[in-house]
């Protein structure tokens, strides 16, 4: 009876993640629209700058409860061998932007009329906008100790394919593979961490909000492009 139970259990939480990883689906597209508003509206007032505002409080909405995500993140065990700074950055990482994701809830219960103190929402606001630009440093860190690891694998695995063509190797291939979206992780991260401190404007002449959201859209289509299902393995004869 138990047993059923704990699978049961397990279903609703893995029903709940999927739910939550659709709606991430509906908040990526409305990010792209955000970003690319923001950059027509260059912070000028006009349809465009109604838009970004628009979107951003919906984009909100489809953040409900995503923290869990990240939360599940934190204790999950890590692969063997990751080196302990690796695991340290990486569950960082997820603490940063789980605490983002549910600070930014208040923000939206604030901007919905929901939540009445202000001034708290708005400090609130701006602690979890930098809880998502300390994660994503710790996601550039992580991407760029992964990648040296990468690279050394496929530096060893070069020299035993020294007399056959590496691009046939399935495990060459797959570390190339690997390597490859790490690399656009890590551009992705990169841009994350302008769009923040573009939000934060803590660099306004710099930082425009033309910058802000150009990189924001950039950053968006990313996101979309990672959530593509990745093509079939090609057979080797």
């Amino acid at each position: 009876m138990k047993l059923l139970q704990h699978v049961h259990a397990i279903r609703i939480i893995a029903t709940f993640l999927i739910l939550l990883r659709d709606l991430g689906v509906l908040q990526i597209k409305d990010e792209a629209i955000q970003y690319g508003s923001k950059f027509l509206s260059n912070g000028q007032p006009g349809t465009a700058q109604n838009v970004d505002k628009t979107t951003s409080l919906a984009r909100k909405v489809f953040r409900l409860f995503k923290f869990v995500n990240d939360l599940h993140g934190l204790i999950s065990p890590v692969p063997q061998g990751t080196p302990l700074p690796l695991v340290l950055l990486g569950k960082s990482k997820n603490a940063l932007l789980s605490t983002f994701l549910f600070l930014d809830q208040i923000v939206w219960l604030h901007r919905s009329g929901i939540y009445k103190n202000k001034e708290r929402a708005e400090l609130l606001g701006r602690i979890s906008l930098f809880c998502w630009m300390g994660s994503s440093v710790c996601t550039t860190l992580v991407e760029l100790g992964e990648l040296g690891r990468l690279s050394v694998s496929m530096k060893k695995l070069e020299k035993n394919l020294k007399n056959s063509d590496k691009y046939k190797n399935e495990e060459y291939r797959a570390k190339l593979q690997k390597s490859n979206e790490r690399t656009l992780a890590l551009v992705k991260a990169g841009m994350d961490i302008v769009v923040a401190v573009g939000l934060l404007q803590l660099s306004p002449k710099k930082v425009t909000p033309r910058v802000t959201g150009a990189f924001g859209f950039v950053s968006s289509l990313i996101s979309c492009y990672q959530l593509l299902p990745s093509p079939p393995k090609s057979k080797t004869p």
